[in-house]
């Protein structure tokens, strides 16, 4: 059952036969994404109107033919980059699933980073949309194949190896030392300055570093990681009021706000998706 408000209309959703692989189908007008990151790709292609995003190096347009790319981890946010908003079809991929093709059909190995953002692609946009019919069709094997054959061809010509090497020491690692603190203690999150304390840093010193370390400041990757785990409760049959208390939100009206704003659906609609594929019109 897709997402409708007014002339907006989002269907997130997966289909059984493409595991690791998440797809939405979206018409978004007022809606816009709060900067966000994924642990896994963003792969989409805009079908109708114009996608403003909002990158760490600034803000990029992606039209009707365009191919949006970004990588796990990349802070980002969406908007309407038209008075009548924009349409497109996303693929979330996960990391394995993109690590996998890679390791097939080229050189590169870990989790490969595609080094361009928004591209003027319609041969690569139109296979992005086939996987999405295909699967709305039920028909995983033509699904899989458009996944696998669009992702190679993209990282052909636009992947490179990840960045090797650990974080070094000082701020970047006390930026990782928050994170993992913040991660275990979704529902009762350390203050500021506990997070200071606990990673040998000053308050002003440490929100520097995740900031430039994570492109988000620790309040806000916190909100991200409670979605994150807010899909994965919906995901298993959790209910939306019962999500919302495991994962620190303070009721399912907060739930509800915060999923939207970074997934697309309010939570109710994404749980409803987990069940399957149903045929949906092309756009």
């Amino acid at each position: 059952m897709a997402a409708t408000t007014d002339r907006e209309e989002a269907r997130h959703w997966e289909h059984p036969g493409l595991p690791g692989v998440d797809l939405l189908r979206a018409r978004y007008i007022r809606h816009t994404f709060t900067r966000h990151a994924h642990d896994g790709y963003v792969i989409a292609a805009v079908t109708d109107g114009i996608e403003g995003i909002g990158l760490p190096g600034g803000r990029e347009r992606a039209g009707p033919g365009g191919v949006v790319l970004i990588n796990p981890g990349t802070p980002h946010s969406a908007y309407a980059g038209v008075e009548d908003g924009w349409s497109y079809r996303v693929l979330y991929p996960s990391a394995d699933v993109v690590a996998s093709v890679a390791a097939e059909t080229s050189e590169l190995r870990g989790t490969p980073a595609f080094t361009a953002t928004v591209l003027d692609d319609p041969a690569n946009a139109a296979m992005i949309a086939d996987v999405h019919r295909a699967a709305e069709s039920d028909n995983p094997l033509a699904a899989d194949t458009f996944l696998r054959l669009v992702v190679a061809r993209l990282l052909a010509r636009h992947g490179a190896a990840p960045a090797s090497g650990p974080l070094p020491g000082g701020g970047p690692g006390a930026a990782a030392r928050a994170r993992d603190l913040l991660a275990a203690r979704l529902t009762a999150p350390p203050s500021l300055a506990e997070l200071a304390t606990g990673t040998g840093t000053s308050p002003f010193a440490l929100l520097r570093a995740f900031k430039k370390t994570y492109g988000l400041p620790p309040h806000a990757w916190l909100t991200g990681e409670r979605v994150r785990a807010a899909r994965r409760l919906l995901g298993s049959g959790a209910t939306p009021a019962d999500t919302a208390a495991a994962v620190g939100f303070t009721d399912q009206p907060h739930l509800n706000r915060h999923f939207t704003r970074i997934v697309g659906v309010p939570p109710g609609a994404y749980q409803r998706e987990r069940g399957g594929p149903r045929p949906q019109p092309s756009t």
